[in-house]
Formats: structure tokens, C-alpha cells, sequence
């Protein structure tokens, strides 16, 4: 590395320190190339690598496309995301590109989210595990990656300008833990903030977020870049803490001006510019590398292996699947020959090939008989589509139905209106299935379908999402055996989508998304308040049969403890279980979720094998944000610990005793009087105060129950005492005994 490389922004004159802070163009930093500093490419991911070329908006270079982001999820496997991430960071380097934007990570709050094809899930520890796997890939071949969208970007309706408006409980519950856990496990060279604005502040101009927290609280390094076009006040963005605007708005003198009239702090500037120096220094390295060419066909093959593990087998009446190859298949259904393998907008990929499931029947050596069904647009149903379907169907042995969303159905840019599949495809499996009672349906779809409706009409059903360019293999090694199903749901399957706890809030109206479900995000919800569902959090079939047991809980601390498991084959095929362990809370002072997923292991076992998996449990899992204390806070008690293989599949059950932490919310003039009561300190102090001025109580019990929820000064006044200064004296007192007690820090 030469001494250029070490340059540091406080040096720079102003104009170069603001040149940094903004792009070139479109897709690439803004170098220093008299001190050694180039301005490096960065482009689009999340699932490979869209290397723009030229003013062609989806125009980009041929890149593996792997399984979108709903699929990779479903595998429940950071070290398959991790495979994926090491190729698309070698793709990254054959084409000069520093930075990869991607994952993204934002919660799935609504099934109707038009981008969640692009997300992980609903729940924040899969996602922020998963990410981990592919930003650790991408990294270790010194690329960056660019984490996003920072922060609660969970719809696409006016999702420019709309605000995301959510309690501090849920924020960091449900919608930053994912983005913690990545910055903290595997330190992102970027990270990409929102459009939306949280509570009323754009992210991009949001200190809070992108200092207080992002930098101060998870010590996050790196650097901080826009959305492309997220940035509405350059000057206010950097005092935020934003390095980055991208695209360029051509407004460096703004930037120059404001350190000049003293209204952007020059060390901030300093903080903001030097941090795309670093990202450039970290990518010298790979972007230096000449001549490198990645193996296309390797790609390929991880691509193939990541969508086998991404299927889902929802539904496997009478052991329908695999499909015997000696018996009579019908395929019916576009989808089959016209595979959905991605979903629309900034992630579109130009994929090195592309194989659809007719071209895996072919080469697996299964003749199979092939009818379209229907077509993949708006029109209404063909009858003779229809006719020719059900000629097909009725000779076979099995029916094989590739059902799904069309493209027009989900995309970036807007957001869904429904979970049901279009009429016309619902039709004909009904139809199909009047003259053949022994359908396999498979889905691809970005987001959740409704299959409640329709499910009984097949014995087998496949959710396989999107599946990148190798699905179409993918499946049928899935159909015929070749590959075990081990995937499970990253979101739940409502029966309706009226049953989803935003369905009166999600997408807002007038600029603002009222979260007002809370904390009852997906499974949280159901699974707390006993809805039932098509298909729960975490469930996936296989074609093995697994047994869990011997399960253990050791405490390995005040606030944390192990859990170990035997998992075993018993089958005579070799297959994956994932184990899955909740929390189940103590009875608490706040509302609570019934249990929330807190780890995970992807078991490979040979048939018959067994394997003790053990995973660890922190004090975090145990916590919930106290918007009081405004800080985690662990609550003394009795927890319980579940094993199973979903969020309603679980085999064990163990309690916990966990000591809790020795936060408190301190008494205070405005505590209720069975706060003072019941407190160990304050209330000797109280019944001092009884005897000494002659408080007359109410025996009553229904008058104490109602005196109990009022402060105590009020009570007192009421019962004639002078209420204030009564408890004014009280709160001293108080106050000196925490700190004889060392306990007023």
C-alpha cells in the first residue's frame, strides 16, 4: 500500500472533502485519483450482482442469479448464505464493482409488502442470522456489502417520503435487532439508509439513528451511503452522520458553504469524508486483481444447490412425493416452461442461464406430458387452455401443477392488494383435480399466496418462491427424490389475509404508517393470540423422518443458558431438520409475545445418524426494551424454553430460572400507591408515613383497589393529608436509601 493510501480528509481542502461525500455519477464513488484514491463502482445485488450497463435502466452484465432473498431465507442456512456471498463477491471482482448493495434485511410486517420477495422474514433473528452468512461471503473476498435499508422501509407505497411512525419497544424489538446483529457479528463496509422517514425524520437526516445508535450504541465503522435519491438536505445528512449521497445531486458548494458560515461542524465533515477514503483503501486489494474470470459453471452449481435448499414441502399426503419415474407425469401449468425465477426492479438480474422445470424433466430422463394451463398476463382464462389441460391430466398417474404470481403481480415500486393467486390458475386446479385427485401443486411467488381455499384439492404442495436461474432443476430434483426437501417458512401462511394484524394500518394514508400492531409481527401475533393459519412460522416437511430429544437446559450464567438436543435420522433417507428454540417469557410488567425464536441449527444427518446440537442463549434473549428505562432490561423469573422444528411444532419444553438483571424504574412523586406498597424499599417508607400522620386508608377493598392505581399523593390528599408534601418528603427518603444501598447509579 503507498503513502497515498494513507491520506487522511482533514488534509483535503474543503471542495475535495465535500467531492467525497457525493458520487461520480450514478454508479461510482468519487475518487482522488492525484492521491492514489479511484472512484470504485458500486451496484445493485441483493441475490447477485446487476452490473448496470450504459443508460439502460435494467440493462446489466451477465451475472449468476441466485434465489432471491424470500428463498435463500427459507434454507434456514447461514453457511449456504455464506456460499452464495463468497460467489457473488468473486462475480463482484471479475467486473471492478467495491460494493454489492445488499442484503437487505427488512422485516416482513405485511405479506402485501411489494418487496419482500427481497427480504428475509418476519422475524429478526433468522434474518440477521442469514444476512451474517452472506455479507461474511461477500466480505472475505474483499469486497463490501451494503446492508439495508436502514431503517423500518417495510412498505412500497409512498415509500419515498412516508413515515414510518413506531413506539421505541418496536423499533428495537422488532425492526433494528437484525441490523445489530449484522453490524455487531459481521461489520458491513456500508450501509444503505431508508427513503422513508422514522417518526417525521427522513433516515438519511436522522442522527439518532445513523450516530446515536448505528455508531454509538452497536459501534458500527463503516461507512453510511443513501438510497438512490434519499437524500433531501445534503448539509443535514452529513451532521447526521450519512457519508455518502448517491446518486450525485451536484450540490458540493451547499457542503462548502455550511463549513464556511459555521453551520456544518468541520470535523464532521472530516468523520463523513474519511470514511469513503477507508472504503476505497479496503477495496484496493480485490479491485486491483487483474484478470481475474470467476467459474461460471461452479456458480451455477452453488446456485442449484442454494435452490433445492430453499424449497418448501408444505403438504405430502400419501407420501405422493418423490414421484416414482417409471409412473405417468402430467406438467401442467406456464410456469413449468416460462419460470418466475426473480422478482422486478433494482435486483433485476441478466442471468448466465436459465433452466425451467420442462428442461429438468429432459435431463432427469422422465417423458413427461406437458400442457400450458393458462397464460402468464391478465386476459381471462382460454377455455381450450383449459380443455387441454384436463386431457393431459386425466391419463396420468400424477399431476404435477405449476401454479404462482405473475410478474405484474409484485414488484418493487408498489405493494400488493392481495394474496390470492390470479382467479384463473385456482380454477383450473379445481377443474384439474375433478379428473385427477393426485396433484402436486408448485408455487413461485415472492410473498406469501392464500392456500387455505385450495390446498385440499392437491396431496402435495411446493412453496419454492422465486429460485434464481437454477429452479427449474432445483424443483424437479426436488420432485423425483434427487434432492431432500429441508426448507422451512420464513414468514407464516395466514388463512386469510384479513387475519394479518395490519390489515387496518398497512400501507397508512397521508404520508404516515401507523405500526400499530406493536410487537405483534407475524408468528408474535398468531401464535400469541391463537389464530389459526394455513401453515405456521418455521414448518417444512422433508422426506426423512427426524426425532428430537434428550433435550437440555443448562443456566450457564445469571442471565443466559445452553440448550442441547439429540437429533436423529430414522429414516432411511439422508436429510436436513432444523431445530428451532424459542423463549417463552415470564409473567412480565409489559405485554409480551407468547414466545419469539431466539436460535437455530440445520442439522445434516445420513440416514439413522444421530448428532447432539448444542446453541447457546444470551442475556438478550431473555430481554425486552423498556421504553422506562430506555435501555434491555431482563425481568427475574421463570422462563420457558421450547424445542421443535416451527413456531407450533414443539417437541420439549423446559423452564428456566433466570436471575434477571437489577434494573428497576425507580419511585418517584408520581408512583401509584401500590407501586410504593409492594416495592422493597419504598414501602417500610409508606407504612412509616401511615402510622406517623395518620393516613386513613379505605378498608373497603374495592375503594383500596381503586386508591392501588392512583399516585400516592393524590390518594393521601383525598384521604386529607397534604398529598404533595407528604410525598415529596417520602421520595427523599427514598432516594437516600438507594444510594445507602449503592443502588442510585
Amino acid at each position: 500500500m503507498t503513502e497515498k493510501s494513507h491520506t487522511k480528509a482533514e488534509d483535503l481542502d474543503l471542495q475535495e472533502e465535500a467531492s467525497l461525500t457525493s458520487g461520480s455519477d450514478s454508479w461510482h464513488l468519487q475518487g482522488l485519483p492525484d492521491k492514489g484514491y479511484e472512484g470504485y463502482m458500486i451496484t445493485d445485488g441483493p441475490y447477485g450482482l446487476r452490473k448496470a450497463t450504459g443508460s439502460d435502466v435494467y440493462g446489466s452484465v451477465p451475472a449468476t442469479c441466485f434465489p432471491p432473498t424470500a428463498g435463500l431465507a427459507s434454507s434456514w442456512d447461514p453457511d449456504l448464505t455464506y456460499q452464495v456471498g463468497q460467489a457473488m463477491g468473486e462475480e463482484c471482482i471479475q467486473e471492478k464493482v467495491a460494493v454489492i448493495l445488499g442484503p437487505g434485511i427488512n422485516i416482513k410486517r405485511s405479506p402485501l409488502g411489494g418487496r419482500n420477495f427481497e427480504f428475509y422474514s418476519e422475524d429478526p433473528v433468522l434474518a440477521g442470522h442469514q444476512a451474517t452468512g452472506m455479507v461474511e461471503g461477500v466480505q472475505s473476498k474483499g469486497v463490501g456489502t451494503s446492508l439495508k435499508h436502514f431503517a423500518a422501509n417495510n412498505q412500497e407505497t409512498d415509500r419515498l417520503r412516508v413515515s414510518s411512525d413506531v413506539d421505541a419497544r418496536t423499533l428495537r424489538e422488532i425492526y433494528l435487532p437484525a441490523f445489530e446483529y449484522v453490524v455487531r457479528k459481521a461489520k458491513p463496509w456500508t450501509i444503505m439508509c431508508a427513503y422513508n422517514k422514522i417518526n417525521g425524520v427522513f433516515s438519511s437526516e436522522n442522527r439518532w439513528l445513523l450516530t446515536d445508535v448505528l455508531r454509538g450504541e452497536w459501534g458500527y465503522q463503516g461507512m453510511v451511503m443513501s438510497d438512490w435519491g434519499a437524500v433531501h438536505n445534503r448539509v443535514n445528512a452529513l451532521q447526521a452522520g450519512l457519508n455518502l449521497e448517491m446518486p450525485p445531486s451536484r450540490t458540493d458548494d451547499q457542503v462548502v458553504q455550511a463549513v464556511q458560515a459555521g453551520n456544518l461542524d468541520k470535523e464532521q465533515l472530516d468523520r463523513m469524508a474519511q470514511g469513503i477514503l477507508d472504503l476505497i483503501d479496503k477495496a484496493r486489494p480485490a479491485m486491483s486483481q487483474q484478470g481475474y474470470r470467476y467459474d461460471v459453471q461452479e456458480h451455477n452449481n452453488v446456485a442449484r444447490r442454494a435452490a433445492q435448499e430453499s424449497i418448501v414441502l408444505l403438504r405430502n399426503e400419501d407420501r405422493i412425493l418423490p414421484l416414482d419415474p417409471k409412473k405417468k407425469v402430467a406438467v401442467i401449468g406456464e410456469f413449468a416452461r416460462t419460470p418466475r425465477y426473480q422478482g422486478g426492479g433494482s435486483s433485476h438480474i441478466t442471468p448466465t442461464e436459465v433452466s425451467s422445470a420442462l428442461d429438468g424433466f429432459k435431463e432427469a430422463g422422465m417423458n413427461v406430458d406437458f400442457a400450458p394451463g393458462f397464460t402468464l398476463d391478465e386476459k381471462e382464462q382460454d377455455p381450450a387452455l383449459t380443455q387441454q389441460a384436463l386431457e393431459v391430466a386425466r391419463g396420468a398417474d400424477a399431476v404435477v401443477l405449476f401454479l404462482g404470481l405473475p410478474e405484474y403481480a409484485e414488484s418493487e415500486g408498489f405493494d400488493r392488494t392481495s394474496m390470492d393467486l390470479p382467479d384463473k390458475q385456482v380454477a383450473l386446479l379445481k377443474a384439474v383435480s375433478e379428473v385427477n385427485d393426485r396433484v402436486v401443486a408448485v408455487l413461485s411467488n415472492g410473498a406469501v399466496v392464500t392456500v387455505a381455499d385450495w390446498m385440499d384439492k392437491t396431496k402435495g404442495l411446493l412453496e419454492t418462491w422465486l429460485l434464481g436461474q437454477e429452479g427449474g432443476r432445483a424443483v424437479v430434483d426436488v420432485l423425483t427424490g434427487a434432492a431432500n426437501p429441508s426448507g422451512h417458512l420464513p414468514e407464516t401462511i395466514p388463512v386469510r389475509l384479513e387475519d394479518n394484524p395490519t390489515i387496518t394500518s398497512f400501507p397508512g394514508e397521508e404520508g404516515h404508517s401507523r405500526y400499530g400492531e406493536g410487537v405483534y409481527v407475524g408468528y408474535r401475533y398468531y401464535d400469541t393470540f391463537q389464530c389459526p393459519v394455513a401453515f405456521p412460522f418455521g414448518f417444512g416437511l422433508s422426506y426423512a423422518d427426524f426425532d428430537l430429544d434428550q433435550v437440555a437446559v443448562t443456566k450457564t450464567g445469571a442471565n443466559s443458558a445452553r440448550v442441547e438436543v439429540t437429533v436423529t435420522n430414522t429414516s432411511q433417507v439422508d436429510g436436513a431438520q432444523t431445530v428451532q428454540v424459542y423463549v417463552a417469557p415470564c409473567a412480565s410488567r409489559v405485554n409480551r409475545p407468547s414466545h419469539e425464536l431466539k436460535a437455530f441449527a440445520k442439522v445434516f444427518l445420513k440416514a439413522g445418524q444421530s448428532r447432539r446440537v448444542s446453541m447457546d442463549l444470551t442475556e438478550r434473549d431473555f430481554a425486552y426494551w423498556s421504553t422506562a428505562m430506555d435501555a434491555w432490561h431482563v425481568e427475574a423469573g421463570t422462563y420457558r424454553i421450547q424445542v421443535g422444528t416451527s413456531s407450533r411444532d414443539l417437541v420439549a419444553e423446559q423452564d428456566l430460572q433466570v436471575d434477571g438483571d437489577g434494573r428497576f424504574i425507580p419511585l418517584n412523586a408520581e408512583s401509584t400507591m401500590a407501586e410504593w406498597r409492594e416495592n422493597s424499599i419504598g414501602g417500610p417508607i409508606l407504612r412509616d408515613r401511615v402510622e406517623q400522620d395518620g393516613i386513613p386508608l379505605p378498608d373497603d377493598p374495592n375503594t383500596a383497589q381503586l386508591f392501588d392505581t392512583m399516585p400516592l399523593a393524590s390518594v393521601i390528599t383525598l384521604s386529607g393529608g397534604d398529598g404533595n408534601g407528604i410525598v415529596a418528603d417520602m421520595v427523599d427518603r427514598y432516594n437516600q436509601a438507594l444510594k445507602q444501598q449503592g443502588l442510585d447509579s
